[in-house]
């Protein structure tokens, strides 16, 4: 059970990494319904996107984690003496 957990979240970091390393900004939109306008030819202002540019080192950190938690997911067997 352990080894599946483990593997599971350096896959996941690795993942994780990757994706950033693709991208050069990430937007948090909120989707809740906008208020209704009181007049009918009034437009309701629609909330601002959230920009969250990731960090130079952010995509090698995950990268490196992930494969270092993989890696020790291999060796929880021979931990566990199984």
């Amino acid at each position: 059970m352990w080894r599946s957990f483990f593997l599971g979240v350096g896959v996941y970091l690795i993942i994780a990494g990757a994706e950033c390393l693709a991208v050069d900004r990430v937007y948090w939109r909120n989707h809740e319904d906008p208020p209704a306008a009181m007049n009918p030819f009034q437009r309701s202002a629609t909330p601002a996107a959230k920009e969250f540019p990731p960090a130079p080192w952010l995509p090698w950190s995950l990268l490196s984690t992930g494969a270092v938690v993989c890696l020790y997911s291999f060796t929880i067997p021979k931990r566990l003496g199984k």
